[in-house]
């Protein structure tokens, strides 16, 4: 990128933000910090009103805009993609404003970058597997409420049904941020009533409600930091298990884990995967009928043969 791309560029990036820090710029456009101040330098002296201070950071001026920016097809085309996952892979609450968004893209696209993005969109398909499986309920508005809680940092009341307990539990909730693993977007807050940071799937709240009290910002607590610490405390236990390569493709969609392969036999191979919970692997195995098995450890076949055998039970029954 030459300078007056980076000259601009950088504008964009401020009038995007309240505040941008040199450092932070630096490493976007991957030049020096002194370069980055030059480059304010310059801005500066061509009328750009920028407002700094050392240490802080710097910021556009109220009410100071560029013109609008046309976007190349490129830029179109990926923003557009980004759009239809977020429309698919999040929950009603975000697909309405998903869509305005788009028409408005649509509505200052010149007519080539206009039919470039609608045979784009007819020729995409973006498939909602997490949320059809995870039983997520795509009618409610749930990820936008906690998106907006977390911003304005609200406290949330939830009507939480955790996995496996069959009584959902009432929880008041210091919203931190949102994460998406593991097929499904989960909140991460302060639960005053454990006391401690919990996870929250958000698929599995069947209330949620913004109260009008706000809390103070948790200046120890860093989201990145804690998933980290969170998957390196993780307790996990090895399991060896057989997929044909007709299951091989949604295995990996589906799996949180690395599949590592370990050789190759009967129309198939034998992977190595790291689980939390040996009872969900076991159903995740049973789901693929004959083309998965389970191998090591013994429990985990064990799971397999019992649950196999409450299906076919469950099935002989003369209705």
């Amino acid at each position: 990128m030459n300078r007056t791309d980076r000259l601009v560029a950088i504008v964009m990036v401020m009038q995007g933000r309240r505040l941008v820090r040199a450092e932070d710029l630096a490493g976007q456009f991957e030049v020096s910090v002194r370069t980055i101040y030059r480059d304010i330098d310059g801005l500066c002296e061509a009328g750009v009103p920028i407002s700094g201070e050392a240490g802080v950071g710097y910021s556009l001026v109220k009410g100071y805009h560029l013109p609008p920016v046309m976007l190349t097809a490129d830029e179109a085309s990926a923003l557009f993609l980004g759009a239809e996952l977020a429309r698919k892979l999040t929950d009603a609450s975000l697909a309405g404003p998903v869509t305005q968004a788009l028409d408005k893209l649509r509505a200052v696209l010149p007519r080539d970058r206009k039919q470039q993005i609608e045979t784009l969109g007819r020729r995409t398909v973006v498939l909602s597997r997490a949320q059809r499986q995870l039983g997520s309920r795509p009618d409610e508005g749930g990820l936008m409420c906690v998106q907006e809680a977390v911003v304005a940092q609200k406290v949330l009341s939830l009507t939480y049904r955790a996995r496996g307990k069959e009584e959902p539990t009432e929880r008041c909730v210091e919203p931190l941020g949102i994460v998406f693993y593991g097929g499904g977007w989960t909140l991460v807050a302060w639960c005053r009533l454990r006391l401690d940071y919990r996870h929250f799937r958000i698929d599995r709240m069947e209330r949620i409600q913004i109260l009008p009290e706000s809390f103070p910002t948790r200046t120890d607590f860093n989201l990145t930091a804690h998933i980290e610490a969170e998957d390196r405390a993780a307790k996990t236990q090895p399991a060896k298990i057989w997929l044909a390569k007709s299951a091989f493709d949604r295995a990996r969609v589906e799996s949180t884990a690395t599949l590592v392969k370990e050789r190759e036999r009967n129309g198939g191979a034998e992977y190595t995967v790291f689980t939390y919970s040996i009872e969900w692997l076991a159903r995740w195995i049973l789901s693929f009928g004959a083309e998965a098995e389970g191998l090591e450890p013994l429990e985990l076949r064990e799971t397999i043969a019992k649950d196999a055998e409450a299906i076919a039970k469950r099935h002989r029954r003369v209705l």
